[in-house]
Order: structure tokens, then sequence, then C-alpha cells
């Protein structure tokens, strides 16, 4: 298999368990109300910066990348 046609199959299915956990994300309770998670509502104003939740997302991303490596 090419290096051209291996990266297109990966960029592909990290494209497909991206689309998978964005259409389950609102049924994980806990993601995005994490300690350390940023939310501040003032009258009509919210802003939310999920911090913690970013951090935990690219450690297990790192990680996953870091297998596929080995």
């Amino acid at each position: 298999m090419s290096g051209m046609g291996r990266a297109l199959i990966i960029t592909g299915l990290i494209l497909v368990v991206a689309g998978i956990i964005i259409s389950l994300a609102p049924r994980i309770p806990w993601l995005g109300r994490l300690p350390g998670d940023i939310y501040i509502r003032k009258g009509n104003f919210s802003f939310s910066f999920p911090l913690a939740t970013c951090l935990l997302i690219s450690a297990l991303l790192s990680f996953i990348l870091w297998l596929f490596r080995r």
C-alpha cells in the first residue's frame, strides 16, 4: 500500500471516529462539566470553555496516536 493511500485511510478512520464521538457526546453527561471547566453566566450572557475536558481528550488522542506509532 502506498504512503498516500495509507494516509487517506487513516484520515478517513479518524474522521469516522470523530463523527461517532460528536454524535454521542450529548449522551455523556460529564463531558464539558469536569472540575476545571470554565463556565460563566451573567444575565443574558454565558461563556463556556471546557479546559479540563480539552486536556483529557488531548491526552487520550496523544496516547492513541502514540500506540499507532509504536
